[in-house]
């Protein structure tokens, strides 16, 4: 490899269900930060030491229109401290101080659901809101599972505003069937070459893929790799995401079984080899994952 890879962490979110026990809510990622504090520093810290050199903060479901929707505005800044406080605490506590801390801009209304979107100035606001509440901790900011352009050109637009690095990622429609139809398109439909010269435009740092399927991410890698600067894929192991897509919970997603650490380590493999730079797991990928994906690369 002629380039460093960056290794991500996985998907926090599914393994702070493994270890919580609680019952799901619309809000159970951003409770957890109220309820379990511990639980989520032990899980950055389980990703640390299995390689990732970048976390993402804990702050997925904790957006103001989500907050009103399901819980209360007051509660929007207490979770972020108490989020930005187990990022800290598990990076002093690995002493990993070459680990970075990535601000989390995340579909303001729901994944995967484009339609839910704001208006362009309130989706503006609301991703302004949340690069103050994680500017000071953040060391960039990653507006991830974007699934329509005019929500990244949002959370793009807000980050940028910061001064700092930010990192734009989509998720595509892998439920299309076996076609490649799918994989060139956002969850919108929008063309995924049209997502990525937008971006572009706007100076993204980096353009990823993340929480669509393995199999999708290779069907897209050639229009991902017209973007000039740097690269990178986090994928999920679900079966399917429909059922959430048509407004169920997490907890009825189920994992597949096929995709275990070092089929996953030898996919990655695959990506750096083809130009791929920023590597990390999405839902369902978890530190054993990243651990057996982070050793084949550096030894790679």
């Amino acid at each position: 490899m002629t380039e460093k890879v960056t290794i991500l962490d996985g998907g926090l979110g599914q393994e702070i269900i493994k270890r919580s026990g609680r019952e799901l809510t619309p809000m159970w990622s951003a409770e957890t930060m109220l309820n379990d504090p511990d639980i989520v520093r032990e899980v950055h810290k389980d990703f640390i030491e299995a390689g990732a050199e970048i976390i993402t903060l804990n702050t997925y479901t904790a957006t103001p229109a989500r907050m009103e929707r399901d819980s209360s505005l007051r509660l929007l800044q207490p979770i972020h401290f108490n989020a930005i406080r187990a990022a800290k605490e598990a990076i002093a506590e690995t002493g990993a101080r070459h680990v970075k801390i990535a601000g989390c801009l995340p579909p303001l209304v729901a994944s995967y659901v484009p339609d839910a979107i704001p208006d362009d100035g309130e989706a503006l606001r609301q991703y302004q809101q949340l690069v103050t509440l994680q500017d000071e901790a953040s060391d960039l900011f990653l507006c991830e599972t974007m699934s329509t352009i005019r929500e990244a050109v949002a959370a793009l637009t807000a980050g940028k505003e910061s001064g700092k690095p930010c990192w734009v990622s989509f998720t595509l429609d892998d439920e299309t069937g076996d076609g490649d139809e799918g994989a060139s398109r956002l969850r919108s439909g929008e063309s995924l070459q049209t997502a990525i010269e937008t971006v572009t435009q706007l100076e993204a740092d980096a353009v990823l893929l993340n929480c669509s399927s393995p199999e999708t991410m290779n069907k897209a890698l050639p229009v991902l790799q017209s973007f000039k600067g740097a690269k990178g894929i986090y994928a999920n192991a679900f079966e399917t995401v429909l059922p959430l897509m048509q407004g169920e919970t997490v907890d009825v997603l189920k994992a597949r079984l096929d995709v275990t650490p070092e089929h996953y380590a030898q996919q990655a493999l695959q990506w750096v080899e083809q130009g791929i730079s920023i590597i990390g797991g999405c839902c369902e990928v978890g530190p054993e994952h990243i651990r057996v994906l982070a050793e084949k690369i550096r030894n790679y």
